[in-house]
């Protein structure tokens, strides 16, 4: 997440990303093996069990832990899917700008060529090329592939 999308977000989203970010790291695997390790080994082999086979409090606490973490996952993906989101929108906007700079140029370069004698005949991709892009016709076109 960049800096900007940092400052944009509230303090508990900030701490959902956090916990997510935590959670899919090697050290919460390992920490998790020791605890259910140690867990396990204390209940089953030690003197006063607190917890004996088949662990029902450890079933609650993984339960609960299973609860949380997957919720925190959630948040932090609905953030990400926003900023995703909002880089799309810029990328669109900028794709959107070259096309119309390129067909510009590409309406220059053809008086150039006109101008030169040079003009060349029946090139109708050029001809296609050179009219500005519609995005309504462009999302028409995107959906009906995408139905097919």
């Amino acid at each position: 997440m960049d800096e900007s999308a940092q400052r944009a977000i509230g303090f508990s989203d900030r701490i959902a990303h956090l916990v997510a970010s935590f959670a899919g790291s090697m050290v919460f695997v390992w920490l998790h093996v020791a605890f259910f390790a140690g867990w396990i080994g204390v209940n089953a082999l030690g003197v006063i069990p607190f917890d004996p086979p088949p662990f029902g409090l450890l079933t609650i606490i993984v339960s609960l832990e299973a609860i949380f973490l997957s919720t925190f996952v959630l948040i932090s993906q609905n953030q990400q899917g926003k900023e995703a989101d909002k880089r799309a929108k810029v990328d669109l906007q900028v794709n959107l700008i070259a096309e119309r700079e390129i067909t510009k140029v590409m309406t220059l370069l053809t008086k150039i060529q006109r101008h030169l004698g040079m003009e060349a005949k029946n090139d109708t991709e050029l001809d296609e090329m050179q009219h500005t892009t519609r995005l309504a016709d462009l999302a028409a076109a995107t959906e009906e592939a995408e139905a097919n």
